[in-house]
């Protein structure tokens, strides 16, 4: 019988861990992706919908475009994991496998900050993006923050990208000399592996008129108080407040005994779980690196060396490097990008590339390049 590989989740990791072991391994194996959902979205595409640079429809990317050697792709709610047995429970039948990986990412918690639900606009989320992009343009000028309300979260540049994008959008609409925009996060810099990084952050902030509040949290948006508060009790008053959500991992993780203090613990050169023949990759797993694309992408070939020498005989097992690059918006059309490594040194290290207009180029180019080795889908 030939070997069976189970990859739960079809996001950076799993679309790369299932496409590296196609193109290595066809169909001398089986391997079978589970998603819940019909399409894949870049992490960085919600701000373009939100801020209406793009509609929702057009960054969603079809499943069923997938057509690889040895790959099936179904469509299933998991309901329940055993890693132990390696045997998976969806809402229509079981799956059993020889090697699973768990890549489900990681979900949004949003009643852990009271409020937000109801007098925030969280964009982490494609629906939540299109909520936000609703009400911008109803915005008529005030005190706008930009807020996350725990960590770890997705996509650490996120929440200065959305202030500077909302500076631009502000400006565009004449709006921009009777707002204020705050942000607030949870670090003391925006970047913190990357002083060069940080430092230019923080001065477009500073260009721009925007407020940066580091090391805090949001706790709450109280009713009818219109005011954020923050960990330290600090009320900040707000007409418009653009959320980061609590993220937690989904609660069939949860419920699989896997996790320890919210997250799948794993080796953090191999990936491997405290259950052999069990991985897990991507926003879900805590390797010591931040939950962002490239970052699950990385984690995913390492685990591909690890399964191919494993059912293949060939070549031998890459430890995962703990390095990525993420894309900044720095708004007015130009994009940055931060090279980072977190485990070649005695800490994380980041190399800053100054925001341009060729960089924008280069974000695309590493959007087209996926949706084409992944999907199959040119331009």
């Amino acid at each position: 019988m030939k070997k069976r590989v189970l990859i739960l989740g079809a996001g950076f990791g799993g679309l790369e861990l299932a496409s590296s072991l196609s193109e290595a391994l066809g169909d001398t194996i089986e391997t079978t992706l589970i998603e819940q959902s019909d399409h894949f979205v870049f992490g960085f595409s919600k701000l373009d919908v939100m801020f209406g640079m793009a509609e929702a429809a057009a960054v969603r990317v079809p499943y069923k475009s997938i057509a690889k050697p040895g790959l099936r792709v179904v469509r299933r709610t998991i309901t329940a994991i055993d890693p132990a047995a390696k045997r998976v429970t969806t809402d229509n039948d079981v799956f059993e496998a020889d090697y699973l990986v768990i890549a489900l990412g990681a979900d949004y918690d949003v009643a852990a900050t009271p409020g937000l639900a109801e007098r925030g606009y969280e964009f982490y989320s494609v629906a939540g993006a299109e909520r936000a992009r609703t009400v911008l343009p109803t915005f008529k000028g005030g005190k706008a923050i930009v807020g996350v309300c725990d960590a770890p979260f997705k996509c650490p540049p996120a929440p200065s990208e959305a202030a500077l994008l909302l500076h631009d959008h502000l400006e565009k609409r004449g709006l921009r000399d009777r707002s204020e925009i705050t942000l607030v996060i949870p670090f003391g810099s925006p970047i913190p592996p990357s002083p060069d990084t940080s430092k230019a952050l923080v001065a477009a902030f500073a260009e721009r008129n925007i407020t940066f509040v580091p090391n805090r949290k949001v706790r709450a948006l109280p009713a009818g108080a219109r005011v954020a508060v923050l960990d330290d009790g600090t009320e900040l008053p707000y007409d418009l407040f653009l959320g980061i959500p609590k993220h937690i991992a989904p609660a069939v993780v949860t419920a699989s005994g896997l996790t320890e203090q919210g997250w799948i613990p794993v080796n953090p050169r191999t990936l491997e779980t405290r259950h052999p023949g069990v991985y897990a990759i991507g926003d879900v797993a805590n390797p010591g690196t931040p939950k962002a694309g490239m970052f699950a992408e990385g984690m995913a070939k390492s685990v591909a060396t690890s399964l191919i020498a494993a059912l293949s005989g060939q070549g031998k097992p890459v430890p995962y490097p703990g390095a990525g690059s993420c894309y900044v918006e720095f708004g007015a059309g130009r994009v940055g990008r931060v090279d980072v490594d977190f485990f070649s040194g005695p800490k994380p290290t980041g190399a800053f590339h100054g925001a341009s207009t060729a960089l924008r180029a280069d974000k695309e180019q590493f959007g087209a390049s996926r949706r084409a080795r992944w999907f199959g889908l040119k331009g």
